[in-house]
């Protein structure tokens, strides 16, 4: 599996225990958020500075002490800003195991038939405590930490519930979905093809429109152009191959799509500030 599919394959946690905990600071190769969804559930804590993230269509602002919740299934990407956030990543039927009392709330949530608010509000006592409790005992694992984890997830969601935090889904209107349904058709391509040489008018035939209305309704998605978000796509690619291999720095740039290595070295310092060989040493 490449490390940045958009669709995740990537078993998170142990398959016994299927949680998983990410500390996520600019020295992490996943510090930007390309686009991507999995069938997992996501909670994201922002711990400093400010992270602008578009989940499905939707773009929000969140900025220290925020909790982000993302339903299993959703698309979601995003640009952090001088940020250092954490993410639990959690497979919800787990908490569905030898469960009945709670297997119909649980399973409204799995089937979306009640869509969880993607931004927590901050002034709820209880669930900032519950977070804490949550985040830390993933973070410290000590012994005993899978059974405050999974109380805490019970938890969260109890609160949730109590709190009215989510919204009935009557059915996403067809318009909107396919919106979302034809972004990730592009998104989908960059993926599969980003090693290629790649033109505004390939992707504009990708999503029947013409290159002009592509941009305008990329950029309406996720505030970057097609060809903007295929290079940032490309330089999140590189980062990982600069950190997981001993290639070259041109081999990297051919491996990811860049013919001009200069080109290559100058988009990089465009999104990381730094150029490919500055980002190891500040990394090791």
């Amino acid at each position: 599996m490449k490390f940045f599919d958009f669709k995740e394959d990537k078993q998170h946690g142990r398959f016994d225990f299927p949680i998983e905990f990410y500390h996520v600071d600019q020295s992490h190769p996943r510090y930007d958020m390309p686009y991507h969804w999995h069938t997992q559930c996501e909670i994201i804590r922002i711990l400093k500075g400010e992270f602008l993230i578009t989940i499905d269509y939707k773009k929000i602002l969140a900025k220290k002490g925020d909790i982000l919740f993302i339903q299993a299934g959703i698309l979601h990407g995003g640009t952090p800003n001088n940020c250092i956030y954490e993410c639990i990543v959690f497979d919800i039927n787990l908490l569905l195991k030898q469960n009945h009392a709670c297997t119909k709330l649980l399973q409204d949530i799995i089937h979306n038939n009640k869509i969880i608010n993607p931004k927590m509000p901050s002034n709820i006592l209880a669930l900032n405590l519950n977070c804490e409790f949550l985040f830390d005992s993933l973070s410290s694992q000590y012994e005993g930490y899978e059974f405050i984890t999974q109380g805490s997830l019970y938890n969260f969601l109890g609160i949730i519930l109590q709190n009215k935090l989510y919204t009935v889904n009557n059915n996403m209107s067809l318009k909107t979905n396919d919106k979302i349904i034809l972004f990730k058709k592009v998104l989908l391509f960059i993926e599969e093809n980003y090693t290629q040489t790649l033109s505004l008018n390939d992707l504009s035939k990708v999503a029947g429109m013409t290159p002009k209305y592509l941009c305008k309704f990329f950029n309406n998605m996720s505030n970057k152009t097609p060809i903007e978000y295929l290079n940032f796509y490309r330089i999140e690619i590189a980062c990982e191959q600069l950190l997981s291999t001993d290639l070259s720095v041109t081999d990297i740039a051919i491996n990811c799509g860049f013919n001009d290595v200069s080109y290559f070295i100058k988009t990089f310092k465009k999104y990381k500030g730094i150029t490919p060989k500055q980002y190891i040493k500040k990394i090791f």
